[in-house]
């Protein structure tokens, strides 16, 4: 796959970039390359292949889920501008 100029400006304009007329037979060449590692990657067989989360065979250490505060709600609605029914009350703002 081979990018020419109109192929360079049009990409350009998609990701909002500002480039000049004189790289851009540089943007040209190498993203020509890119897209042919891309296709060399493409072309490999990974039927085989077992698909992982992580490359590490490692355990995430988790905290115990436990309650470290208070319940506090009481406090934070009494200094909340509106509340009902123990819910804050907002402005709409979608009709």
């Amino acid at each position: 796959m081979s990018l020419d100029k109109t192929d360079i400006e049009k990409i350009a304009h998609l990701a909002r970039l500002a480039i000049d007329d004189q790289a851009i037979p540089h943007y040209a060449r190498d993203l020509t390359n890119i897209f042919g590692l891309v296709e060399q990657l493409s072309a490999v067989d990974t039927s085989d292949i077992i698909p992982m989360a992580h490359p590490l065979d490692a355990n995430q250490r988790l905290r115990p889920d436990t309650v470290t505060e208070t319940n506090q709600r009481e406090l934070f609605q009494a200094i909340a501008p509106k509340t009902e029914a123990g819910v804050y009350l907002v402005p709409q703002v979608i009709e």
